[in-house]
């Protein structure tokens, strides 16, 4: 019998030729595993460094996900040569057990900064929103956006104050992007007038002042212009209890000189309703 400190081991447990094959297999699994992590890792390298380019941000901040990738590597490598080799099959199952009960505790106290890491990269990969574009997330949230990280997207709103979004929410939340394609915006101004109004006056007043706002834009297609369509449409919208409800659409180059078109030409529709006697209805209580 041989005798070791910690057992016994029969004779017809030794085999040398088998010792050396399984030690030739670990080496061999550890060479292949270090191989596949090398090759991982500049992959992963040079995939962060293109997102960092995009978003901005220095690559150096997400290196702790390359040497994920070689922790994770290390791990499959460790646990195919424990399975593999008989002698060490109850010490690997032990620290196999141990390994996945650790995984579930920090995976579950990470699970939030994960989730905003991998929508981050979504938001590379799919691009719904770049750096300087304006954008509403949801109904709340409107601004330009300032930067994006791979955990939150910084949002600069009308105010001049900063809104951190976590990029979770982002991915959760129906987004309006003002400037993805084409900046030319379609400004709509619903207001009513009295049952008395002289209608082809106002719509002749509408549209002298609208098309002489700086803003104005003719964003008619070759058909529209055939088919005689105008510049400044006024319609009709709908006959309420307050009065005819009228719909102006105006077309201007970018939401920001469509919202102060918008402001100016409300202004001067009031200015000259008044002097022209157009009544606008308001509802009266007794």
């Amino acid at each position: 019998l041989l005798v070791s400190n910690s057992c016994v081991i029969l004779p017809h447990m030794w085999n040398p030729d088998k010792y050396w094959e399984q030690l030739i297999f670990a080496l061999a699994a550890l060479i292949c595993g270090f191989i596949v992590s090398r090759i991982l890792r500049v992959i992963v390298g040079r995939f962060f460094k293109r997102a960092a380019l995009k978003l901005n941000v220095d690559p150096t901040h997400y290196s702790f996900f390359k040497n994920a990738v070689d922790m994770i590597i290390f791990l499959v490598t460790l646990i195919v040569v424990f399975r593999s080799i008989p002698a060490l099959r109850t010490f690997g199952t032990t620290l196999l057990t141990g390994a996945g009960i650790l995984a579930a505790i920090v995976g579950f106290a990470s699970q939030s900064a994960f989730s905003n890491i991998v929508s981050g990269l979504f938001l590379v990969i799919f691009k719904p929103f770049s750096v300087g574009d304006r954008v509403r997330i949801g109904t709340i949230y409107n601004g330009d956006v300032e930067d994006i990280t791979l955990r939150h997207t910084v949002i600069k709103d009308f105010e001049n104050r900063r809104v951190v979004i976590p990029n979770s929410v982002i991915s959760n939340e129906i987004i309006t992007n003002s400037t993805i394609t084409d900046e030319r915006i379609c400004v709509f101004m619903e207001f009513p007038v009295a049952y008395s109004a002289n209608l082809d006056l106002v719509s002749s007043i509408i549209k002298r002042l609208a098309l002489s706002h700086p803003n104005c834009i003719d964003n008619r297609t070759e058909e529209e212009l055939a088919r005689g369509e105008e510049q400044v449409m006024v319609r009709v919208l709908n006959i309420t209890e307050l009065g005819i409800q009228i719909r102006v659409s105006v077309w201007s180059r970018n939401s920001i000189e469509a919202f102060e078109m918008k402001c100016e030409l409300l202004r001067a529709f009031l200015k000259e309703f008044a002097a022209a006697g157009i009544e606008l209805p308001y509802p009266h209580r007794i």
